[in-house]
């Protein structure tokens, strides 16, 4: 066997891997219970879809194009090809072909990755980020002690560039990989501030992630910062405001301004400890226009006045909170109109542990109000000062507590 017929089995390989993850992979899938975090958060379900005929014969044109393209690699490509790369690739372009931000191919350690994430532990620079309205990487903040903090990255950063790549374009998820890796290592960022574009090398360190802040505030009231929605927050939310009300505390500040979002469920308890039992939480559709509600399960143990701090960078499992506090008329809200993203991803995961995550619903408030690409507006709507180093938004929240 030559050369040639050596390459054109392999391609062949390749190609049958290609259909068979596009035609059938979906079906196939092993429905994985995980979660997600910076920016999608996940309610899992096993979902089974089948092939239409128009969809075979999209397969059957991708096929016919494939093997044009590589009959000429083959023939005039001078490089080295690495076989692995080419199917990941174009896994990534197809389901990026489906123009919904949120949907997403990741092999095996990309998935690997998100999980750590997930989990509150990384190597990175230490940055949340998401889409702003124009489609633009914007750093939502720094993490507190972390290397991008000192070195002076922003909130309303937009990032344009990591190791000389441009990143307009690319989803969060990429860009979040690409600015990890291993302890030491370096990472080169261009961003753009106040239309001046700003370039930083920065170390990549540890980063552990706190997922709640809390303190005391004057007249018994109580301030929770939820900072994401991260396994355990939950868990760390019923403790600060244990430790709260210990000290205290008769009513509540919480705080989700930056909050992106992250696992709904780990948002759905929190609800749960605050709204009555057996009241809407959360009403979600499918494709088919399916209606499924969530209700509170459990007695709630938090009964106070509650204010919660919301800006443009609320999102998702933020959304989803604020709006069954609302809906309920368990809290008031003051801050900016939320970001916006009402809609849900499952995970599916292949055998090689590379995954799909694929937006399969879209959820409502309680009372069935439009999310996704709206926002949530607060009762109280309060513009942040950059230029004061006073907390308008704050202040407002103490002032409501009060009335």
């Amino acid at each position: 066997m030559d050369s040639y017929e050596k390459k054109q089995l392999i391609y062949k390989f390749i190609l049958i891997l290609l259909v068979v993850c596009c035609i059938v992979g979906i079906a196939s899938f092993e429905a994985t219970v995980y979660y997600f975090i910076h920016h999608t958060p996940d309610i899992v379900n096993v979902v089974k879809t089948s092939s239409s005929e128009k969809s075979n014969e999209n397969i059957d044109a991708i096929a016919a194009n494939l093997e044009n393209f590589r009959a000429m690699i083959d023939n005039h490509f001078k490089g080295e090809i690495d076989e692995q790369k080419i199917l990941d690739e174009t896994l990534k372009g197809y389901v990026k072909g489906l123009g919904d931000e949120y949907s997403q191919y990741m092999t095996a350690s990309e998935w690997e990755e998100f999980q750590s994430d997930a989990l509150g532990n990384y190597t990175g620079i230490g940055v949340y980020i998401s889409l702003d309205k124009n489609g633009n990487i914007v750093i939502v903040s720094p993490i507190k002690g972390t290397p991008a903090e000192s070195a002076g990255l922003l909130s309303g950063d937009i990032i344009v560039e990591v190791d000389g790549k441009s990143v307009i374009g690319e989803n969060t998820d990429i860009v979040s990989n690409m600015i990890k890796g291993e302890k030491g290592t370096k990472v080169n960022i261009k961003i753009l501030r106040e239309n001046e574009y700003k370039d930083f090398e920065i170390e990549k360190q540890d980063i552990k992630i706190y997922h709640v802040e809390s303190r005391m505030l004057e007249n018994h009231i109580g301030y929770i910062q939820l900072i994401t929605f991260d396994e355990g927050c939950a868990e760390e939310f019923k403790k600060a405001y244990e430790d709260l009300k210990t000290q205290g505390a008769q009513k509540l500040i919480l705080d989700l301004r930056n909050n992106t979002g992250g696992i709904v469920d780990e948002s759905l308890e929190i609800l749960d400890m605050i709204v009555p039992k057996d009241k809407t939480l959360l009403i979600t559709k499918d494709a088919k226009d399916n209606r499924e509600v969530t209700k509170s399960v459990s007695d709630n143990i938090i009964d106070m006045d509650i204010v919660v701090l919301v800006n443009e960078y609320s999102a998702s499992a933020s959304e989803i909170l604020v709006g069954a506090l609302k809906d309920n008329g368990e809290a008031l809200t003051v801050g900016t109109t939320t970001y916006g993203k009402g809609v849900i991803q499952n995970v599916y995961m292949l055998s090689d542990g590379s995954v799909l995550k694929l937006t399969v619903d879209e959820y409502f408030t309680p009372n069935e109000t439009k999310i996704n690409k709206v926002g949530i507006e607060p009762d109280y709507v309060v513009e942040l000062d950059e230029s004061s180093e006073e907390d308008t938004q704050l202040n407002k929240a103490i002032e409501v507590l009060q009335q």
